[in-house]
C-alpha cells in the first residue's frame, strides 16, 4: 500500500512538474505617460487604473509594453501591479530615436541576458533613416531547465510622413527586426524565441510577412482570440477561422484591425498551448488604450 501511494505521488508530481506553465502578453498601453512628454499629454488617472485592472485579470508572468512613457512611468506601473497582485520584479526600459514613447518589458522571471537595440537604421531611396522605437531583446529564465528570448517592438504607423511613405518605412524596420530574429537563430536553430508588439499593419502587409519570414526558421503567428465561444472551422483550408482577432480600433475609420502580434520560433512554438492563448476583452476596454493585450501560454519544457 505504501508504495502503490509513493508511486502515486511521484506521478502526480511529475505530472504537476510538465505541467508547469507561464503566460506572456503584449500590450500597446497608449500614451503612459505621467507627465506630459514631448508633445503628448499625461495618461489619465482612471486610464492608467484600467490599464492595471486588465493586466491584474491577466495575470501575466511576462508583460511587454508599447508606447510606454519614461522609466518612471514603467516603475509606477509596476508599482500598481503589485499592489493589484501581480508582482513582476525585473524591468527593462528600452529607448529609441523616438524620445516620446519606448517600449518596455515587465517579467516576474528574472532575465539571463540582455541585447537590447537602440539603433537600428537602414537606408531608403539614398537616404538614412533610424527605427522610430528600440527593440526590446531578453533572454527570460523561466527555471533552472527553460529559457526563452523575448523580443519586443513597435513598428512605424501608419500615419504618413514628408520624408518617406509610412509603409516602406515600416518594412524597413521590418526587416531590421527579422535581422536580429535570424541573428539568433543562426547560433542556435534550436533556440526558443517570442517576437511580439505592435506591428501596425496586417498579416498579409509587406512589413508583418518580412518579421515573419518563411521556411525552416519562418515563426509562428499564434493569432489568438476572443473567448467569446467561436468554434467554426476555416471557411477555406487557406484561410484563418472566422473568430475575433481584432487588437486595435481606430475611430476616425471606425476600423476594427490585428496590429499586434506574438510570433513563435518552430521550438517555442512546440511550448505554446492554443487553449491558454485569446485576446483579452472586458467591459470598456477602450479606456485603457486603444488596443487590446495579446496573450499567450506555454509549457515550460523544451519538446
Amino acid at each position: 500500500m505504501r508504495v502503490a501511494l509513493r508511486s502515486l505521488l511521484f506521478l502526480l508530481c511529475a505530472s504537476a512538474w510538465a505541467e508547469t506553465r507561464f503566460t506572456v502578453a503584449t500590450y500597446n498601453v497608449e500614451n503612459y505617460h505621467l507627465r506630459a512628454f514631448g508633445n503628448r499629454q499625461p495618461k489619465a488617472a482612471e486610464s492608467r487604473a484600467k490599464v492595471v485592472a486588465h493586466l491584474a485579470a491577466i495575470k501575466p508572468d511576462v508583460v511587454a509594453f508599447q508606447e510606454m512613457g519614461e522609466v518612471a512611468a514603467l516603475r509606477e506601473l509596476q508599482g500598481a501591479l503589485k499592489q493589484a497582485g501581480v508582482d513582476l520584479p525585473h524591468l527593462e526600459h528600452v529607448t529609441g530615436w523616438d524620445t516620446n514613447i519606448f517600449v518596455g518589458v515587465l517579467s516576474r522571471f528574472p532575465v539571463a541576458s540582455r541585447n537590447h537595440h537602440t539603433n537600428d537604421s537602414f537606408l531608403l531611396n539614398g537616404r538614412r533613416f533610424y527605427a522610430s522605437r528600440g527593440v526590446a531583446e531578453v533572454e527570460l529564465k523561466v527555471s533552472d531547465t527553460y529559457r526563452f528570448t523575448l523580443l519586443t517592438t513597435h513598428l512605424k504607423s501608419k500615419r504618413q510622413v514628408a520624408e518617406a511613405d509610412e509603409a516602406e518605412l515600416r518594412e524597413q524596420e521590418a526587416i531590421l527586426l527579422r535581422g536580429h530574429v535570424d541573428a539568433l537563430l543562426a547560433r542556435n536553430p534550436q533556440a526558443n524565441v517570442l517576437v511580439c508588439g505592435d506591428f501596425n499593419d496586417t498579416k498579409d502587409a509587406r512589413s508583418t510577412r518580412a518579421v515573419i519570414g518563411r521556411g525552416a526558421l519562418g515563426l509562428v503567428d499564434t493569432r489568438p482570440a476572443e473567448r467569446n465561444g467561436d468554434n467554426l472551422p476555416a471557411e477555406k483550408p487557406s484561410w484563418d477561422p472566422r473568430n475575433v482577432t481584432w487588437t486595435h480600433f481606430y475611430g476616425k475609420e471606425d476600423s476594427y484591425s490585428r496590429l499586434d502580434y506574438i510570433l513563435l520560433s518552430k521550438p517555442m512554438a512546440k511550448e505554446w498551448r492554443k487553449e491558454g492563448s485569446y485576446v483579452f476583452t472586458a467591459p470598456n476596454w477602450g479606456l485603457a488604450s486603444d488596443h487590446r493585450p495579446v496573450v499567450c501560454e506555454f509549457i515550460a519544457e523544451d519538446r
